[in-house]
């Protein structure tokens, strides 16, 4: 995150905010959320290559795409929409110092719409190869794989930017309380 954006940071670095009275619950939740998508990033990730490297069999790693990389897709549209249309407007208008920070987190957010379209139109091939070719399964499954990096390498530098930038915000001006 770019130095003009740690500025409340320094002031409530990360290791001081569980112990922070402004640390509210709803902030606790709203983390939760992040940490459930870098796990569902990883077994999608762990998943493909199990299936690549020919450790899981073709119905189940089909099975195992289409419900997690459905829960994926749906909570982060869902995640995302929420914090550009309400919480991202809330924040800066209570830090407008930092307006500038929350618009890069929402460019992050049209990014990451991106390649989660491109994820859902190859996983969603391959869970029709299931059914109709199994044996063309493996070569989709490289460019899920390489997908689910991909999605996996965004969410980790913008959820940590998100929380990095967001969190301070909400102790210093005792938001979502």
């Amino acid at each position: 995150m770019p130095e003009e954006m740690q500025l409340l940071l320094r002031e409530y670095p990360r290791v001081t905010w569980p112990d922070h009275p402004n640390f509210a619950r709803s902030v606790q939740k709203w983390m939760g959320a992040h940490d459930t998508f870098r796990a569902l990033s990883s077994y999608i990730r762990e998943d493909s290559e199990a299936f690549l490297d020919k450790k899981m069999e073709d119905q189940i790693y089909a099975q195992k795409l289409a419900k997690y990389g459905h829960i994926l897709l749906q909570s982060l549209h869902g995640h995302h929409t929420w914090e550009d249309r309400r919480f991202f407007p809330e924040l800066g208008a209570a830090e407008s110092r930092l307006i500038t920070g929350l618009d890069m987190l929402e460019t992050d957010h049209e990014e990451l719409d991106g390649t989660l379209d491109d994820f859902k139109r190859v996983s969603n091939r391959v869970v029709q190869l299931a059914q109709l070719s199994p044996p063309d399964m493996y070569d989709e499954t490289g460019t899920v794989l390489r997908h689910a990096e991909d999605i996996g390498a965004i969410l980790n530098r913008h959820l940590t930017d998100e929380e990095d930038l967001v969190v301070p915000i909400i102790l210093h001006h005792k938001l979502r309380g």
